[in-house]
């Protein structure tokens, strides 16, 4: 017992330098001679967070060298990096000597590999002659898809970056590219400042050119990319800055041009973002949008907005209270807004305050709430140019409570608004309002099991509800579009916001009904209605909600786990012709995917619609085998016969590389706005700082 303890401090004496005890496992340990101590027939060394195997380990202590015989591998950190050799010699604490036919493994993508590799001050490995690549080797001796060989690479392990010196990058055996010094990240960095992968473009308006982006790493939490873009027709320069706080973060985006298709001027926008948590639960949002012009967004294709709002917002949110304060500033990039663009509301400042006053298992809650706004336009002239400011207060109530299998709900609100209106003849300056309503819901929840473990659950309702304002007829600035769907059948006013309420007397009703089954898919349908006793000229044709008794709402949809999701929701009137729909489906699976909406509206002169809207939507994608991916995607206006737009991609993605080439056109075009047709390819070699890992999808060796 004694000599195995100290055979195996001997050969352990060579790891003490390391911060945790290392521990060996071998056939046969022996000392030949005094000072050689041997290990050998399935060698295996654990130490730290690193395990080296071998079939012999010789130490020499007079000269404290180990000499390793292999196949060796020495893996670190759950395999995050490997090294093998076909031998070894090293110093005592692993840190200094040379490793014969070398190969390193980092992160289980990107090989190096080396005729010798040398370990220097435990922090470097020089590599010698060597071949670098994360495409699969073919067994018949074939060149990797791509490779790059350089006369040396040195790893710096501390810093987690390759030195290569005299680097040719080749293709299939071919030499495409060669530069004397080259730097890349270590696959294990996540964030590391350089270049990072170009892109190619060719887009109608600015013909063919390259981007090629530049990341700066600012310490752990923020980063800066900038990324020059040369064409033919343009000189651009694109930036992003992004920042992680404790409390927050923020982004922004921008780019700077000088092109020929405004000559002689400087274009650019500027778009950021940002949220930061401030004491006492209140969060702090911001969102700007600035462009030089209206056409330069769409001109690059940085963005489809065809309206930008800029704002700043503080928002808090608990159990018994709702603050939200907001100021917005809108503009416009339609050419069809831009003659009265001075006419469109371009400031809104807003302060909504919600909070409960008692809560009680019977009566319910009570709640009063308050809100401030202020809309301005920038025209001076009457009418046109309003400005009007809000102010209001209210409390509401609501309850609910069982009585047998029935569920009833009740509700109340009463509210009180001054407006103060300028530049408008057609009101007085200082008007006021209120309004109440009240609303008392019944259902009654309906629940079957069937025998074979299928759930169905069906919910008749209705609710009687009423409402009424008095005083000033205001103007209306947020209640220009009404939609009619399930989420407002049982409301107390269907207008989205403050201006307008709906009145009179109204019965709401309809049944909601639902069938889970056991092998995973379920269907919903909701059914329902809208009756007033008094008709009270608040809604148009076009919003289903004219008249005595509204169109009939029918939404359905089926659901199939997370392969298939279809929806439908339809407006009827009594002649059973359809006035709104929209369809919508989502449908996926390990090959393909697909995604579609329609949309139908029939003409709204009130929300400046005088024809009727149909529209098709389809974006899809399939794999055609392990490798190649297709995409597409299609946009069809069927009212005017034509597309609006249209791309298609394909992508190749292997072990080592990745490559996405995409055609897409948009065939609009107005004042500001001309189609444009782009081009975009991405190459990105696996292993050098693109990201996430490599996929394990082999390409096909010949034969």
């Amino acid at each position: 017992m004694r000599l195995w303890l100290a055979l195996l401090l001997l050969i352990l004496a060579p790891l003490a330098a390391l911060a945790q005890p290392a521990s060996l496992v071998a056939d046969r340990v022996f000392i030949e001679g005094d000072r050689r101590l041997i290990a050998e027939g399935s060698v295996e060394v654990l130490f730290e967070d690193a395990r080296l195997t071998a079939t012999r380990i010789i130490y020499d202590q007079t000269n404290e060298t180990l000499q390793i015989e292999g196949p060796l591998v020495l893996s670190e950190k759950g395999d995050e990096t490997v090294v093998l050799a076909s031998q070894a010699q090293l110093d005592a604490t692993l840190e200094k000597g040379i490793l014969t036919s070398a190969r390193i493994v980092l992160d289980r993508q990107l090989q190096l590999a080396a005729s010798e590799m040398a370990r220097v001050a435990g922090r470097f490995s020089r590599l010698s002659r060597v071949t670098a690549s994360s495409c699969y080797v073919c067994e018949d001796g074939g060149p990797p898809l791509w490779e790059i060989r350089a006369r040396q690479v040195i790893r710096d392990e501390q810093e987690r970056q390759l030195y290569f010196d005299e680097a040719q990058l080749r293709v299939a055996g071919v030499p495409v590219f060669y530069i004397p010094r080259l730097r890349l990240p270590d696959p294990t960095l996540e964030r590391a400042t350089g270049v990072l992968v170009p892109r190619f473009r060719t887009r109608s308006q600015l013909g063919t050119g390259i981007l090629v982006p530049y990341f700066v790493k600012i310490g752990d939490h923020a980063d800066v990319t900038v990324t020059p873009y040369i064409s033919n027709k343009t000189v651009t320069l694109e930036g992003r800055y992004r920042q992680e706080f404790r409390n927050g973060r923020l982004s922004f985006d921008t780019a700077i041009s000088r092109d020929d298709i405004v000559p002689g001027e400087t274009r650019g926008y500027f778009f950021g973002e940002g949220e930061i948590n401030l004491p006492d639960g209140f969060v702090l949002d911001f969102d700007l949008e600035l462009v030089s012009d209206d056409s330069y967004l769409s001109d690059y294709g940085y963005s489809d907005a065809d309206r930008l709002d800029s704002g700043v917002y503080l928002t808090r949110t608990r159990d018994e209270q709702l603050v939200f304060g907001g100021l917005t500033s809108f503009r416009t990039l339609r050419a069809s807004e831009q003659p009265t663009e001075r006419e469109l509301p371009n400031e809104l400042v807003e302060l909504r305050i919600r909070q409960l006053l008692a809560e009680d298992p019977v009566w319910g809650q009570l709640w009063t709430f308050g809100d401030i706004a202020a809309l301005a336009r920038p025209s001076q002239d009457d009418g046109v140019g309003r400005d009007v400011s809000r102010i209001g207060a209210g409390l509401d109530w609501w309850t609910s409570a069982n009585f047998g299998p029935f569920v009833a709900d009740a509700e109340a609100e009463a509210a009180f608004e001054a407006y103060a209106v300028d530049q408008d003849s057609n009101f007085d300056s200082s008007l006021q309002r209120t309004r109440l309503g009240a609303a008392v819901t019944l259902r009654l929840p309906l629940e079957r099991q069937e025998s074979y473990g299928a759930r169905q659950l069906l919910e008749p309702m209705v609710q009687l509800a009423w409402g009424e304002t008095s005083g000033d007829a205001v103007p209306n600035e947020d209640s220009e579009v009404v939609e009619f769907d399930e989420g407002n059948l049982l409301s107390l006013s269907r207008f989205p916001g403050i201006d307008r309420y709906e009145e009179g007397t109204r019965l709401n009703y309809g049944v909601r009904w639902t069938r889970y089954d056991p092998a995973g898919w379920s269907i919903g349908l909701t059914v329902g209605r809208v009756y007033r006793f008094d008709d009270t000229l608040q809604f148009g044709g076009d919003t289903g909600l004219s008249g005595t008794s509204s169109d009939w709402l029918l939404a359905t949809q089926y659901k199939l786990g997370d392969t298939l999701a279809l929806s439908n929701r339809s407006l009827i009137d009594d002649s059973l012709n359809v006035t709104s729909a929209e369809t919508r489906l989502a449908w996926n699976n390990d090959l393909a995917s697909l995604a579609g909406t329609h949309l139908w509206r029939s003409a709204a002169p009130l929300e400046g619609r005088d024809g009727d809207l149909s529209e098709l939507t389809l974006d899809g994608s399939y794999w055609i085998n392990d490798l190649w991916k297709t995409s597409a995607e299609w946009r069809y206006d069927a009212d005017s016969g034509a597309t609006t737009r249209a791309g298609v991609g394909v992508t190749f993605e292997n072990e080592c590389l990745r490559v996405d080439l995409s055609l897409s056109r948009r065939f609009t075009s107005s004042t500001n706005v001309e189609p444009a047709t782009e081009l975009d390819l991405r190459i990105a070699l696996t292993g050098f700082g693109t990201g996430g890992e490599a996929r394990r999808v082999r390409h096909r060796c010949s034969g």
